[in-house]
């Protein structure tokens, strides 16, 4: 027997993606990374040559489209004006979506930035902060008009950690230390981001959308590395990025330990030796976004808002059921009196998954990556009822 599960009146619906992971790469510094599945980071799946096509795509999919820009196309050189023509055509696409009915969640910085910005040093050095807030600037002076909500930084704890201490990302480093560096210049680059907001853009939120996961030891020396995990992931990392009017959560995963973590890509087969459910990336466990949100609820007694969330698979009835599942807890803590706004799922297309490949797909719209062409899922049929009803049988 079915449930209705009925959502608060002006809950937000929509969905998410990345510039760099569904625009033709520019001189930024993804472009040409080899991912593990092989896949160059290169054309992606040529968003900006159907922006038109994909907008009467994402209108029927929420109210909000969370998305950002290409900074590398925009700007050329620091403090440089950005570029007219790819200005234009960044208006044009979110005047489309506005006149659809849908506003834009802006994302200024989704782990990538020009090769130029990264040449000064990045985020490893503070004097480069004021470079990327002529970027936001410029960002609110062109598409502030367009735009209802802000993200200043999209995961930064997943952009350090995989950047600066696993050497998953560019710049490929090691080093503890200067992670926390790196935090640490993002926590100051964020807190004067979010100032510069709101000076310019009033009553419109700011946030930050941070990455959570639920880390869990399977023995002794696991444990010992789970908890230290969960403590410079979810915990520690949050201290830098506290001055925000909610906090945009991104949850997707269980990652185990043993003492070393059990991902599908990295170590295929284990998880479901061990007994557990999984995705095409990890361990499957819907529970953990409630205990996330009922951790950020508790400690910062702010709105959150769900920014990111998804699985891996290439079985659109799966992410139904995942849908399912992950709305079940949603409704569940709204009723235990956490302050949930909205949920954005990720992601509104397949595109390519970072440092994995484009064969790891999260997309409502599935993509062929070759003809570009873009087919509607069940998934998407699925979530477009969702977001119409404000409610999920379940």
């Amino acid at each position: 027997m079915s449930t209705r599960l009925n959502f608060p009146k002006d809950f937000i619906w929509g969905t998410s993606t990345a510039a760099a992971q569904i625009e033709t790469a520019s001189d930024h510094i993804w472009n040409g990374v080899e991912a593990i599945d092989g896949s160059l980071l290169k054309e992606t799946i040529g968003h900006e040559r159907q922006r038109s096509e994909d907008a009467d795509l994402i209108k029927n999919l929420g109210s909000i489209y969370r998305a950002g820009v290409d900074w590398a196309r925009l700007q050329k050189a620091p403090y440089e004006q950005f570029q007219q023509e790819v200005i234009k055509e960044y208006q044009d696409f979110f005047q489309k979506l506005n006149d659809q009915g849908q506003s834009i969640l802006f994302v200024l910085h989704h782990f990538t930035h020009p090769n130029w910005f990264e040449k000064l040093g990045g985020f490893t050095n503070k004097k480069n902060i004021p470079i990327f807030l002529n970027y936001a600037e410029q960002c609110i002076e062109h598409f502030g008009a367009y735009t209802s909500n802000w993200n200043t930084f999209n995961e930064p704890n997943v952009f350090v950690m995989n950047g600066y201490l696993l050497g998953n990302f560019p710049p490929f480093k090691k080093n503890y230390i200067l992670a926390n560096k790196v935090l640490s210049v993002m926590g100051q680059a964020h807190d004067l981001a979010y100032d510069l907001l709101k000076k310019k853009e009033g009553d419109k939120p700011v946030g930050i959308s941070y990455n959570t996961a639920v880390f869990r030891g399977l023995n002794g020396l696991g444990k010992i590395a789970a908890g230290l995990t969960d403590w410079w992931f979810n915990k520690k990392a949050a201290t830098y990025f506290e001055k925000s009017d909610y906090w945009g959560i991104s949850y997707y995963a269980l990652v185990l330990f043993d003492p070393f973590p059990i991902t599908e890509p990295d170590r295929p087969g284990k998880l479901a030796e061990l007994g557990y459910k999984h995705d095409k990336m990890w361990a499957y466990y819907p529970q953990g976004l409630s205990e996330i949100l009922m951790h950020f609820h508790n400690k910062y007694k702010k709105p959150i808002l769900i920014t990111e969330n998804g699985i891996c698979s290439d079985d659109p009835l799966a992410r139904i059921e995942s849908m399912k599942d992950y709305l079940n807890e949603c409704h569940t803590v709204i009723s235990k009196g956490v302050n949930l706004i909205g949920y954005i799922h990720w992601s509104t297309f397949d595109n390519f998954e970072w440092h994995l490949g484009n064969t790891y797909q999260f997309g409502l719209i599935s993509v062929d990556m070759d003809s570009k062409k873009r087919t509607v899922t069940p998934a998407a049929k699925f979530y477009k009822e969702v977001c119409k009803n404000n409610s999920i049988e379940i």
